[in-house]
Parts: C-alpha cells; sequence; structure tokens
C-alpha cells in the first residue's frame, strides 16, 4: 500500500474518531500521536481551543538521560502515559476521553493508554 494512501485512510479514521470526541475542561480530550519514532501525548481542551498539557519521549529520555539505555519504544510510551496522567493530576483532572487520532489501538497506542491507566486516569 502507498504512504500516501495508509496517511489518508489514517486522517479519515481520524475525523470519525473526532466527530464523537470532545473535550472539555473538566474531561479533556487526551490525543496521541505516534511518528515512527517518537510518541505524543497531550490534554486538549476544545471548547477553548486550548492545549491543557503535553508530554513527549523526548522528557522520558531527558529524565533516564543517565541511563545509558532508555528502553524500547513500546517501554517510552508506557513512561509517557504515565507522565501525562501526572500532568492531569497537577490539573486536578481524573477523567479523560482517549482519542488515538486514527491510529490502530495496538502496540504503542495501548501502551500510552495503560500507562495514564496505572497512575490513576478514568477513561
Amino acid at each position: 500500500m502507498k504512504p500516501e494512501i495508509k496517511y489518508e485512510k489514517r486522517i479519515r479514521r481520524h475525523k470519525m474518531i473526532r466527530s464523537k470526541a470532545h473535550g472539555t475542561a473538566k474531561r479533556p480530550r487526551l490525543c496521541v500521536f505516534r511518528s515512527l519514532k517518537h510518541m505524543y501525548a497531550q490534554l486538549v481542551d476544545d471548547d477553548k481551543n486550548k492545549i491543557l498539557a503535553c508530554v513527549s519521549d523526548f522528557e522520558v529520555k531527558k529524565k533516564t538521560a543517565k541511563d545509558a539505555k532508555t528502553g524500547t519504544k513500546v517501554s517510552l510510551s508506557l513512561e509517557v502515559g504515565k507522565l501525562i496522567a501526572q500532568e492531569a493530576k497537577d490539573l486536578k483532572i481524573d477523567s479523560v476521553i482517549f482519542d488515538r487520532a486514527g491510529f490502530v489501538y495496538h502496540g504503542r497506542i495501548k501502551a500510552v493508554a495503560d500507562g495514564a491507566r496505572e497512575a490513576g486516569l478514568k477513561f
């Protein structure tokens, strides 16, 4: 399958998800993005069109920079989920709407969700 077609199919799936998922200040949308090398997560308030918090695997690597090996991409994604949950707790948010952004709920996307659940966020 051509990369352009694959990208267009993901965007189409994301539009369907976004038509149903709407974040508020009390229950923001937890949006995740997966690139080939990195993982990003952000809390979005759609009422005000505002990003409340964002975390990427760069922050996880900074915290574990002393270690020679940071781990696999899945383990880094798990830590991204834990960090975004900690940011949400700092903002006094305990429940979110999970937005997988058209990606399959598997692998790194699932690891972010599991990490956020481990840290206490409710979906």
